[in-house]
């Protein structure tokens, strides 16, 4: 049996103030832009969209169900592969962002490092093997 499902298209995530998040990400992932209105900005990750929608926004999609706020704690975590975990880390530094945890080895192979986005979504880059 194979899975109805070909893949995540795209993911939309809840942020407070867009333009300080839509800057967050020019600035720490370097994505492209694939379409931006006055609620949202979208991103090109490979063959994956990042929205960020405005949490003013958020009961278009998701009515009936409610947001959870960020005080809620982590219950996402995004992961993209980089060439050299270390030196994107030094990167990030570079640009204001704290890592959460990381640079380390894990158990089951990838070097790995972890951060916050601005509204508190956990990102983890990851170096194959």
């Amino acid at each position: 049996m194979s899975a109805w499902a070909e893949g995540i298209a795209a993911s939309t995530i809840f942020v407070e103030d867009l333009s300080a998040s839509k800057k967050f990400y020019l600035n720490v992932f370097e994505a492209p832009i694939l379409f931006e209105d006055e609620h949202s900005v979208a991103f090109k990750f490979g063959g994956t969209i990042i929205n960020l929608l405005r949490t003013t926004h958020v009961s278009e999609l998701i009515d009936p169900a409610t947001a959870a706020p960020r005080e809620a704690g982590v219950r996402l975590l995004f992961t993209v592969e980089v060439d050299d975990v270390d030196a994107k880390c030094s990167e990030l530094a570079a640009a204001g962002v704290e890592l959460v945890n990381g640079p380390m080895d894990r158990r089951w192979g990838p070097r790995t490092a972890s951060f916050r986005d601005l509204d508190g979504y956990m990102w983890e880059i990851a170096q194959g093997q």
